[in-house]
């Protein structure tokens, strides 16, 4: 399996994009009568797009996608 070496902003990216994803799962992890957030935190969906465009990664979803895929398999 090929490395993939990220740069520190792409590392960045794919760090708030990996906590942006944990807090959604954990608003809707829970049974089914819990109560869950209608949106996602603004501070977490901002980290994740601050970060991604600090990247060069804005609009780039394919590249970022497969950044993630190979720093993180699965």
């Amino acid at each position: 399996m090929p490395t993939a070496v990220l740069t520190d902003r792409q590392r960045a990216a794919v760090q708030a994009y990996l906590r942006l994803l944990h807090t959604v799962r954990a608003a809707f992890d829970g049974p089914p009568d819990t109560h869950r957030p209608p949106v996602v935190p603004t501070a977490a969906l901002a980290e994740a797009d601050r970060a991604l465009a600090e990247a060069g990664l804005t609009g780039t979803e394919e590249e970022f996608f497969r950044l993630l895929g190979d720093w993180c398999p699965r």
